[in-house]
């Protein structure tokens, strides 16, 4: 018992340690960055406002949520703030800013967040229609994946192409150097990742695995995730000779033992420093590898820095 109360004794030394080194980065850095000062005046249609013609797919800085669909996931009050990485729907998320979504399934088509449920797909599927339904110029990257653990839903794939056909942008490499203007009115890449069906091939209206790609680092310590996603961002090629979609999660992640549990007190440790990680992705000369950059509770300042970085890199000021 001694030796579990010095252990948790010791965790709680770190966090705080941790913690406080991001603090003085952050005082040291400053705050502005090119494009910082920037503000969609619509971020509903924020890429309409960047000029659909001047955003090549592959320079785009793409505000993201982690495990997007878990507003609901679980019993509310009693297990939803274990898993719970959202409060938005998926279709509030896109009206904020988010253009790529993170969404998990078992078997029976229900989004899940390991052992936790929620809705069924159907409900994912509906809002991100009723968004496109609603602008015109908005492309999203939809990540699907089947959750560890599950086995992945019967003919998945036949079932994403029927339900967003009209709207899905193929497998093709040469998309990443392409305008958005030049891919309308296809706004969606679907990116289907199976654990046991074959993936999807070149040419198909899914994309394979591979075209997103991140490294996911399991811990609840934030200078040490934000440390580990630097490290990582720097191993990458740049955007522009690169045919893959890499992702940087600004979250943390509550363990199994330390004592606080819950999803929101844990990813308020490193949350409010998503401009901080630009900075110094910049200071460091790794900014022109940025580009999926995903957040848990998305609000309006993380849309608002990817954003106001893309529109610097289109105007040529990076």
């Amino acid at each position: 018992m001694g030796a579990q109360v010095s252990k948790q004794a010791e965790r709680r030394k770190n966090v705080s340690t941790e913690m406080k080194a991001l603090a003085d980065l952050k005082q040291s850095s400053g705050s502005d960055f090119p494009g910082s000062d920037y503000r969609p005046a619509d971020r509903k249609n924020w890429m309409l406002g960047l000029d659909p013609g001047k955003l090549v797919i592959e320079k785009i800085v793409w505000p993201g949520t982690h495990d997007s669909a878990t507003n609901k996931i679980g019993i509310p009050c009693i297990t939803r703030p274990f898993a719970q990485c959202q409060s938005l729907s998926i279709y509030r998320q896109l009206v904020r800013g988010a253009r790529v979504v993170d969404i998990r399934v078992q078997e029976d088509r229900r989004v899940c967040h390991g052992i936790l449920l929620t809705y069924s797909v159907d409900v994912v599927i509906n809002d991100v229609k009723k968004f496109l339904s609603e602008t015109q110029s908005e492309v999203i990257v939809l990540e699907i994946r089947t959750e560890f653990g599950h086995d992945d839903p019967p003919e998945f794939d036949k079932y994403l192409e029927d339900q967003l056909g009209e709207y899905l942008i193929p497998q093709d490499d040469s998309v990443f150097g392409k305008t958005i203007a030049e891919l309308l009115p296809k706004r969606v890449i679907c990116v289907w990742k199976p654990r046991k069906s074959p993936q999807p091939q070149h040419g198909s209206p899914l994309w394979s695995a591979g075209y997103l790609k991140d490294n996911w680092i399991d811990t609840d310590l934030p200078s040490t995730k934000f440390d580990s996603n630097m490290k990582h961002l720097s191993q990458q090629p740049p955007v522009n000779s690169r045919k893959f979609f890499y992702r940087v999660e600004n979250t943390a992640t509550p363990q199994a033992d330390n004592p606080i549990l819950c999803v929101k007190p844990v990813t308020n440790r490193i949350h409010g420093y998503a401009r901080l990680f630009i900075i110094e992705c910049l200071s460091k000369g790794y900014v022109d590898r940025l580009q999926i950059f995903s957040t848990d509770f998305i609000d309006e300042d993380f849309v608002d820095a990817c954003v106001g970085l893309t529109q610097a890199r289109i105007e040529g000021k990076l």
